[in-house]
């Protein structure tokens, strides 16, 4: 069954729903752990009796959060008195960046 798009969008109209495409480059959608990126999204935002929601496809990758800054890695090197490499690892190993920095002055 094929639905001519002229009709559908005047019976969306008749229901209160507008459809409205946004340019867009790239989405973010920012998590806890884990980034999802959306590269050649196509957006569209619709609102349907005020309320606003936005439909998004596209190429999806998932990227992995880095659990520290090179803030932190530069923090615990100069305190410490290490390498910015020595540094890294301490962060990773121990995840938290007072406890890298009196494991790395020991």
């Amino acid at each position: 069954m094929k639905i001519n798009p002229k009709q559908l969008e005047r019976l969306a109209k008749r229901m209160g729903i507008q459809a409205t495409q946004i340019d867009a480059e790239e989405v973010i959608i920012k998590t806890p752990n884990k980034d999802i990126v959306i590269k050649n999204p196509q957006v569209s935002k619709i609102n349907m009796m005020g309320q606003e929601t936005f439909q998004v496809t596209g190429d999806v990758e998932e990227r992995e959060k880095e659990k520290f800054t090179e803030e932190d890695i530069e923090l615990v090197s100069e305190q410490a008195g290490v390498s910015l490499e020595d540094a890294r690892k301490a962060l990773e190993e121990t995840n938290d960046i007072a406890e890298a920095i009196l494991k790395l002055k020991k």
